[in-house]
């Protein structure tokens, strides 16, 4: 999608984000709000890319953009969290900052090792677009779910890294190859 079309489209992507996000009416709002300024920040980076999976309606969807070789600090200051060999790909220019994923929770639950799971195909589709070696995305370390759903999607620990074990702060690193 265009800049202008996620444009035209962030009440759709607010709604679909609250809606998956869990907890009731109050709750969406705040967690919506949050994440429209968050999207509207990394719709300006450079490369950003997201697609959208639906039928009727706005089913999900995923989003991110190419981590710069020389500057992978821009990048929501990933640098401070990347292991040497994904600093090395991030070198080559062929590092991909997956910022989001947004998909309903069966999908998160049911058939996650599939290969037409939903979340899978979306993520495979936006490290294919950008021919990106490595996918990369930072999780918050007491975000059990998040973890568990992405690890069910074929993310792995960057090497050396796992989630209780690094003292870097309160995010993990997850990679995933295309």
């Amino acid at each position: 999608m265009t800049r202008r079309q996620i444009e035209d489209r962030f009440g759709d992507l607010g709604d679909l984000y609250a809606q998956t996000s869990g907890g009731g009416p109050w709750a969406w709002n705040v967690a919506r709000g949050a994440f429209l300024r968050q999207l509207a920040a990394d719709v300006r980076r450079p490369g950003f890319s997201l697609l959208i999976a639906e039928t009727t309606a706005l089913t999900g969807c995923a989003y991110g953009y190419p981590v710069p070789g020389a500057a992978a600090g821009g990048a929501r200051g990933l640098e401070a969290y990347l292991p040497g060999s994904v600093r090395s790909v991030a070198a080559s220019g062929r590092l991909f900052l997956v910022s989001g994923i947004i998909v309903p929770a069966r999908v998160r639950k049911q058939n996650q090792d599939r290969a037409w799971n939903l979340a899978r195909r979306l993520q495979k589709r936006l490290l294919t677009e950008h021919d990106a070696a490595l996918g990369v995305t930072l999780v918050e370390r007491s975000d059990g779910a998040t973890v568990q759903a992405l690890r069910s999607w074929g993310w792995r620990y960057a090497e050396g890294e796992t989630l209780q074990a690094s003292l870097l702060g309160p995010y993990g690193v997850l990679v995933l190859g295309p």
